[in-house]
């Protein structure tokens, strides 16, 4: 498998770096459809994303919306599948379920929920979800029993019929070859990590995607943006950037993506400021050399050029993504 066989267009999304609220989700929405842009993906980080996307949901016609990602080990599969049937109803078909693992720190002690065998419980975990949702759009029996979880029981009163929709996609996020394959085998689309450039997709992603991409299977990919309108803006947005470097390279899962540039040993460094939590710090050790492999820098109305030029070839959607406020006369330049 080659950049080559990605031959679908790229599609630019928009992707709010804290998330949306429930009080700016229609707003952001309808300013994200004005514009031209073809999605809104809602962040589960300070805020849950299925709310927000709801009102997006009703404030829209053609945007196309999507969890990226929420956290499927902090929430059993029956609430998942609630929630994206439901969505996938009020959004006639317009939302796809964007799930992944989160690491195991947060997992255990933030969600207070059980970690094990992450790609088999993942595998199974989208099985049960599309278990429930048959067993809702087709009106059959549920009865599903796997190693994690069991669904044998749906009652007329908590049955609330078919969507009217297609059972949403389902796209996992992954960074290990374990997780990729989970996807490749058990999802309709892979999420990539936004520490991502062109030579780790490529190099990393690619060859164990395969074949899937000849076909209906999408590929996406947060990708990290430096822009404003003035030299003052731009200047915060690149720290902000580089910061959000600095966080995601100190976690451990996703040392890996520094290690292919040579810089393990900064990524340990790295994780050995996080640990002390000299959070500020940390965004010193990021480079003008990797904030330019991992970012596209450019003024608003750049930015989708530059975004194509980077990363056509090799994933079906990209999103916009600034870790830092952009102001809706940002956005319609974009």
């Amino acid at each position: 498998m080659t950049e080559d066989s990605v031959a679908k267009p790229l599609v630019v999304d928009f992707y709010p770096g804290n998330g949306l609220t429930l009080d700016s989700a229609e707003s952001v929405a309808r300013a994200t459809e004005s514009a031209g842009i073809g999605g809104l993906w809602a962040l589960e980080a300070p805020r849950e994303p299925f709310g927000p996307l709801a009102v997006a949901a009703l404030a829209t016609s053609t945007l196309h919306l999507r969890t990226a990602v929420a956290v499927a080990f902090a929430r059993n599969p029956m609430i998942l599948a609630q929630h994206a049937h439901e969505l996938a109803r009020v959004s006639s078909g317009r939302f796809v379920l964007g799930i992944g693992t989160q690491v195991r720190a947060h997992i255990e002690r933030r969600f207070s929920e059980q970690w094990s065998h992450p790609a088999r419980r993942m595998a199974e975990y989208i099985e049960a979800v599309r278990a429930i949702w048959k067993a809702w759009n087709e009106q059959e029996p549920l009865d599903f029993r796997g190693e994690f979880h069991s669904h044998t029981l749906m009652t007329p009163m908590f049955d609330p019929g078919p969507s009217g929709q297609s059972p949403p996609p389902i796209h996992l996020a992954a960074v290990g070859p374990a997780m990729v394959k989970v996807a490749v085998t058990h999802a309709d689309g892979l999420v990539l990590h936004p520490l991502s450039s062109r030579r780790s997709i490529t190099e990393t992603v690619l060859p164990v995607v395969g074949d899937r991409l000849d076909g209906a299977f999408e590929l996406s990919c947060p990708a990290l943006v430096v822009t404003g309108n003035t030299d003052d803006e731009r200047d915060k947005a690149r720290e902000a950037v580089r910061k959000q470097i600095a966080f995601y390279a100190s976690t451990p899962a996703y040392r890996s993506l520094f290690e292919l540039y040579g810089e393990g040993d900064r990524a340990a460094a790295l994780q050995t400021r996080a640990r002390a939590g000299d959070w500020d710090g940390m965004t010193s050790l990021i480079t003008d050399e990797l904030l330019q492999e991992f970012s596209v820098d450019g003024a608003p109305n750049q930015l989708t050029g530059l975004l194509l030029e980077r990363f056509s070839g090799v994933v079906d959607r990209v999103a916009i993504y600034a870790p830092y406020p952009i102001d809706a006369d940002v956005l319609v330049q974009l």
